[in-house]
């Protein structure tokens, strides 16, 4: 059995059956096991992380990858097929002998396999992995398509001394496994070890049909940076999760962070929903000073905010005026968009209804508070925690700004990167 790095450092000559499936005559697909009976999290891979459903954020990454035939869902639950199939993924209704507690992984996708011929090489992407990106499957999947690898999977380097466990009252001494205690290694002097991070397993399908593994033949590894390798198991695991992933987190081919202006649906969203009565008669809504000063966030960071409404709103600090739009907010606010000679994916809206779903489908970036209804929600990017007129539209201004950060430390990086050849 042969194992090799990750590397690929330029054209390499491959068996004529890689090359096949390199011109796209073969079939690839992913396929990210959702099992319905989560131990550790109930209903884990659809709970919503970072205002994503935590298996979006894989099927996202995915889709925009470019590199499968076909992307899937093998689960064994109406809720998780639901909402696989509204982020475009197909769907394997596993059968009960592989969706039992003790039901192997390696079992689940040799079903899938069996019953889908026509797949050569399959790969496993776990849904519990939420910062994977479309660059590194990409990558991992040229290992065999380009260099003729039957598997290959992710590791992460980690600086960890490993020691034996010895059980009480054994009279056992504990020892090192990778440590001399007599030379202690400083981190900058010492490579670390690779482990799996389990974000995903290619394999062929000879590998898996033919000899039963996920992991053999020709096997290769692909080096994925620590702040990508993030997995959760437990509740505990989850608020370290959702700060990582809203840093390094995939958030789809059209960058949020070029956002320069901003749509608010002031019903739902800035207020609660309802409106007061004066008693002149007057029509008064609330709007929660949070929620207020993260317009006045957005517009310090030069993000333009368009708030629109059917109500007359008197808080001058918010909004010196609305617009008012009709019935479908699109035929109005794409008026605004051409004046201002930007594009949707420059957009970011936050609406909270059915009539919101086509602005929501539009906007480079897109949210609902989080009592908005599930039609709104299956068509935002991102679903608050906090809800409409107490805090969703602060909370969404946050994010709004992080990804601008995320921009310009990647652009930092682009130039570092691009001023070294």
């Amino acid at each position: 059995m042969d194992t090799v790095c990750l590397k690929y450092d330029g054209p390499l000559v491959a068996p004529k059956q890689q090359q096949i499936r390199a011109d796209g005559k073969g079939h690839t697909a992913a396929v990210i096991l959702a099992r319905g009976g989560s131990k550790g999290i109930p209903l884990k891979n659809i709970k919503m992380l970072a205002g994503v459903p935590l298996i979006g954020w894989v099927l996202r990454a995915a889709v925009d990858s470019d590199m499968f035939d076909s992307v899937w869902v093998s689960t064994d639950h109406d809720e998780i097929e639901k909402v696989a199939k509204s982020w475009g993924a197909k769907v394997h209704r596993r059968s009960a002998e592989v969706s039992r507690d003790s039901s192997s992984s390696l079992e689940t996708i040799q079903e899938f396999a069996r019953l889908n011929p026509d797949v050569d090489v399959i790969c496993h992407i776990q849904a519990t992995s939420p910062c994977l990106h479309p660059h590194h499957v990409k990558e991992a999947l040229e290992m065999i398509t380009l260099q003729g690898f039957d598997s290959v999977f992710s590791v992460v380097r980690r600086h960890q001394f490993r020691w034996k466990e010895v059980k009480k009252g054994s009279g056992e001494m504990t020892k090192p496994f990778n440590l001399d205690t007599a030379n202690r290694p400083r981190r900058q002097d010492w490579d670390g070890e690779l482990c799996e991070n389990g974000s995903f397993y290619f394999a062929t399908r000879d590998l898996l049909m033919n000899k039963g593994l996920m992991q053999g033949g020709k096997i290769g590894y692909y080096e994925m940076l620590p702040e990508y390798s993030v997995d959760i198991d437990v509740d505990i695991d989850w608020p370290v999760a959702e700060q990582r992933v809203l840093r390094y987190g995939y958030f789809g081919r059209d960058t949020p962070e070029v956002v320069r202006l901003m749509f608010c649906n002031v019903s739902g969203c800035l207020t609660e929903g309802r409106i007061f009565l004066s008693v002149s008669g007057e029509d008064m809504v609330s709007v929660n000073t949070r929620d207020a000063m993260g317009i006045r966030m957005l517009k310090g960071e030069e993000v333009e905010v368009g708030l629109f409404n059917c109500v007359e709103m008197n808080s001058v600090h918010v909004a010196p005026r609305l617009m008012e739009v009709g019935e479908e907010p699109q035929n109005d606010l794409k008026l605004v968009v051409e004046k201002k000679k930007l594009e949707w994916k420059d957009v970011a809206y936050m609406g909270n209804d059915k009539p919101d779903v086509n602005c929501l489908n539009l906007a480079g970036l897109s949210a609902v508070p989080g009592d908005a209804p599930t039609v709104a929600i299956n068509a935002a990017k991102y679903t608050c925690h906090k809800v409409g007129g107490l805090g969703a539209v602060r909370e969404f201004a946050e994010h709004i700004l992080l990804q601008k950060q995320k921009a310009k430390a990647q652009m930092k990086q682009d130039r570092i990167d691009n001023s070294s050849f």
